[in-house]
């Protein structure tokens, strides 16, 4: 049986990451085996130029995080090597990264996630990965609006013309 010590550090743990998945607003579980020490390098550049915190955890520790913060039906993905990536800010971040790596390696793979404290499958993940980000949404929504607004401006000029040349001439 393990010491008192060891048994807190482990709650502390647990406590922890529970605390991190509260607070993000998206996750993705992962099987990292057969990734290079290079590329993990070079995968968690990326995921932290991304907003997305990634760490390699023990399964149960997930499994007791998971529960403490809500979040249901990912037990049956905790099996082999396991890491997670969570993000406060943006809900595809992790996705989006994580399944561009995936797409290169036969090894690492999508197992699952999570968005607003809803289980997502690895088919799921892997659709939201392929979402624009927010600013390229936004930039989107921009450029419609101003179509709109451009659209409504030459009706009313075209109403305006249309009233000015039925207008009685003054004399």
């Amino acid at each position: 049986m393990p010491s008192a010590a060891i048994l807190e550090k482990k709650k502390q743990l647990v406590s922890e990451l529970t605390e991190k998945l509260k607070e993000a607003c998206a996750g993705v579980i992962v099987q990292y085996e057969g990734i290079s020490v290079e590329d993990d390098t070079k995968l968690r550049r990326e995921l932290r130029e991304a907003g997305v915190e990634y760490r390699v955890i023990k399964n149960t520790y997930l499994r007791f995080a998971l529960e403490g913060a809500g979040i249901t039906g990912l037990d049956d993905v905790l099996e082999g090597t396991t890491a997670i990536a969570t993000s406060k800010d943006d809900e595809i971040a992790a996705a989006r990264v994580l399944c561009k790596y995936a797409e290169t390696s036969d090894t690492f793979k999508v197992k699952a996630g999570f968005s607003e404290g809803k289980a997502l499958t690895a088919e799921t993940v892997t659709e939201m990965s392929k979402v624009p980000g927010k600013e390229t949404l936004y930039a989107m929504l921009a450029g419609e609006l101003s179509q709109c607004i451009a659209g409504l401006a030459r009706a009313l000029n075209a109403v305006a013309e249309q009233k000015g040349a039925d207008a009685p001439a003054e004399a």
